[in-house]
């Protein structure tokens, strides 16, 4: 019979077997991996809240992979013990997803202060997995100090990562043709910053220009802070080191959350949102669980079907059962 302690030892000691154990069994959807799952995280809370959680998110072909494993090879050089928790699509007809994030950061991956986790998305909204914020306190607990993690793509709906972590990224490419393509309001004002990736080569010129021009369009925006000024940043994630200037921006910024209460405030914005989260997929749990609600769908589900119920009126049929 598995027990808490076998998880709650293997995670504090570092045990990446059972690191990796942890985090499959906090993914579980049966019942009693859920309750282990939960006693397990309870045991480990003590000891989580002391890294950097970085969102990163951006446009096709931005080269989020490139641009995390080059600053996450800098910093597990410089001693950092870096995670990286990164999303793949899963298919909407078959449920799969590829999960190769370790085939394309091979290098980040064999380096000893390192540890990469592709997830699956499911039907989870928001461009990360299902159990993102259970598994960054695992990896905390852990002994990482720095969580990276990777959403599927930028879009209105990927800002979910925001509320998540402490420095929330958009990487954007220049020669798309229209370097705003894909980038939508609601993200560039959440955005703690904005970098344009793969500013080399031939493609510097036209990565300065875009910097230009997504540093107007943040000058529209309303930021998140009162106290930050979003900044638009230029790198190349292929040149040595060509990362360490974001890093510097994120250290700044850290600093002056910290000095104001700013930090303090956003993590508890973000366990309350995490909370009422909770409380919402409870709720949509204990509604499909429900044997009145189970025997009513159908019904009104054919009617709605057929045009004979509107799916407001058949919505509120089903919640006066529960």
């Amino acid at each position: 019979m598995e027990v808490p302690q076998f998880y709650i030892r293997g995670v504090l000691e570092g045990n990446r077997r059972i690191l990796s154990q942890t985090l499959t069994l906090l993914e579980s959807s049966l019942k009693k991996h859920k309750e282990l799952s939960g006693k397990v995280l309870e045991g480990l809370l003590p000891h989580t809240g002391r890294s950097l959680r970085l969102g990163i998110t951006g446009v096709p072909g931005a080269g989020k992979s490139t641009f995390i494993e080059s600053l996450g090879l800098d910093l597990a050089e410089k001693g950092h013990r870096v995670a990286v928790l990164a999303v793949d699509p899963s298919s909407q007809k078959a449920g799969g997803s590829i999960l190769g994030d370790k085939t394309r950061m091979q290098k980040l991956s064999f380096h000893e202060n390192t540890f990469i986790r592709p997830s699956p998305s499911g039907d989870t909204l928001g461009g990360v997995a299902a159990k993102t914020r259970e598994s960054m306190l695992i990896c905390e607990a852990a002994g990482h100090d720095v969580i990276l993690v990777e959403t599927v793509g930028v879009g209105q709906s990927e800002i979910s990562v925001a509320f998540m972590v402490d420095f929330f990224l958009v990487l954007m490419v220049a020669g798309t043709g229209d370097d705003l393509q894909g980038i939508k309001r609601g993200v560039l004002e959440a955005a703690d910053a904005i970098v344009v990736n793969k500013a080399d080569g031939k493609n510097f010129d036209g990565a300065l220009q875009a910097r230009k021009d997504l540093e107007r369009a943040v000058q529209m925006t309303l930021p998140e802070s009162r106290i930050w000024q979003t900044p638009v940043l230029a790198c190349s994630s292929v040149d040595e080191k060509g990362t360490r200037t974001v890093w510097d921006t994120i250290l700044a910024h850290q600093r002056l959350m910290k000095e104001t209460r700013g930090f303090e405030d956003r993590r508890k914005k973000q366990a309350l949102n995490w909370m009422w989260a909770l409380v919402e997929e409870g709720l949509k749990l204990r509604l499909n669980q429900n044997s009145a609600v189970a025997g009513m769908i159908p019904h009104v589900s054919d009617q709605v079907s057929k045009n004979l119920l509107s799916p407001m009126a058949a919505a509120h049929k089903v919640l006066e059962l529960f």
